[in-house]
């Protein structure tokens, strides 16, 4: 199956996933009486947004180098997940509100029935297998935008996971337990944003890809025919791809046509062992004593 059928399979998934799953929890919330399955379904409807802003920046992503963008459009894909990360933010605000609310007005505090309970384990078991069946191909993508559709995926079984306990309190004699679930259910929404923004952000603002895989690289750099030294490596992610900056020392007493084929190889051998190096950028300098 190629990349755009994948991505338009996921998104179908996810959008008609969460669109029944919305509904269902909405109608059990709302006859069930239970603020806390009205939270998650506010929090599913948020994901059907969510997988269609995925959806978006990704394919936006992959749209080839242009005059205007000669670097490519993949930062678009971190502007995706910047914008999943303010939506979980705004929908872990409106379920925190609400909670707040009903925790200090007591008088709305109602005992909820049976069908929110049946609501939380089909949201949990559903949501749980979209997360997986979304991380699988985000993996297989390296796309951060349905990395953080996933986890949204997984923020929502996680709220129904807290519906489930929350509502089973207050069936037991506790209905304070259904709204403090809404705000049990908000700060691990929070954690999720907190989580995907941040990544999006470091994506978008050239972060190095970290001493890990810039000592892998340097080590395979050196191993490669001719290269004596590396004077200067610097890496940059730009959305999922990696940009490379390097500087090799080599003998000094070589032709020109000699050092661009050295030069050459590594750029090939370092693409080739680095399927997310869009490119590298490599600079020769002549090899000294007094390098160390």
């Amino acid at each position: 199956m190629d990349e755009e059928k994948i991505i338009k399979q996921m998104s179908a998934v996810g959008i008609l996933g969460n669109v029944f799953l919305a509904g269902f929890k909405l109608f059990a919330g709302l006859f069930g009486r239970s603020g806390a399955m009205v939270s998650d379904a506010v929090h599913s409807l948020s994901d059907v947004f969510a997988t269609l802003i995925a959806f978006i920046g990704v394919m936006l992503a992959k749209r080839p180098e242009d005059e205007e963008h000669p670097y490519g459009h993949e930062r678009l894909e971190c502007v995706a997940s910047l914008v999943l990360g303010i939506i979980l933010f705004g929908t872990a605000a409106m379920i925190g509100y609400s909670g707040i609310r009903k925790v200090i007005a007591r008088e709305e505090l109602i005992v909820p029935t049976m069908l929110p309970l049946v609501a939380a384990i089909v949201s949990i078991v559903v949501k749980e297998g979209m997360f997986w069946y979304t991380m699988h191909y985000a993996k297989k993508l390296d796309s951060p935008a349905f990395r953080a559709d996933a986890w949204h995926h997984r923020s929502d079984a996680i709220s129904s996971v807290g519906s489930f306990i929350g509502i089973g309190l207050a069936k037991l004699g506790f209905p304070i337990m259904d709204p403090i679930a809404s705000l049990i259910i908000c700060i691990f929404i929070f954690k999720v944003a907190f989580d995907i923004s941040k990544d999006a952000l470091s994506r978008m603002l050239d972060t190095s890809c970290g001493n890990e895989f810039e000592d892998e690289l340097k080590d395979f750099i050196l191993q490669q025919p001719r290269v004596l030294n590396i004077d200067l490596l610097h890496t940059r992610q730009f959305g999922n791809r990696i940009y490379i900056d390097l500087e090799i020392a080599v003998q000094s007493d070589i032709s020109l046509i000699d050092a661009h084929s050295i030069a050459e190889n590594v750029h090939d051998a370092v693409e080739k062992k680095f399927p997310n190096v869009k490119h590298i950028m490599i600079h020769v300098n002549p090899f000294e004593d007094d390098h160390s």
